[in-house]
């Protein structure tokens, strides 16, 4: 006896009114995501210079994951979670952080900081949220301390 099978589908229309083909649509999305995530990880780091930080890295891996963006404010050493957003309809960005996130950001901080050989005086983890809008300027709030 096979199991009931349930199948959603799902259509897609660009802003003409044409059907997007379903193969196209996973690529799209990704790019998409992917650009969107690039512009907030630059608006950040032009936040955090314009609140007088200097950035040390970004996008740096290792086998735990990705940090978006090292800075030092003072002689405090800045890890920067980016979450960007083109809308609330799924929660914040600030949202998005988990307690899992925060353990893996204070485990990826630690593997930054033993890389590097550095020592600074604190350490922080902040979270930069940006909020892309359809239209205007991106809305950045930066959470100090998070993790």
């Amino acid at each position: 006896m096979r199991a009931n099978r349930f199948v959603i589908h799902r259509s897609r229309f660009d802003r003409s009114g044409a059907r997007v083909a379903r193969s196209t649509l996973g690529d799209m999305t990704y790019a998409r995501n992917k650009a969107l995530g690039t512009f907030g990880e630059q608006v950040a780091a032009t936040h955090l210079q314009d609140a007088g930080m200097v950035v040390l890295d970004r996008n740096w891996t290792c086998r735990w994951g990705e940090i978006d963006l090292v800075a030092r404010d003072g002689s405090t050493l800045v890890v920067c979670e980016v979450k960007t957003r083109s809308s609330v309809t799924h929660g914040s960005p600030l949202e998005a952080i988990t307690p899992q996130k925060a353990a893996r950001l204070r485990r990826l901080t630690s593997a930054w900081l033993e890389e590097h050989d550095v020592q600074p005086a604190a350490v922080r983890i902040d979270v930069v949220s940006v909020l892309v809008p359809p239209r205007g300027a991106a809305e950045v709030v930066r959470v100090r301390g998070v993790a």
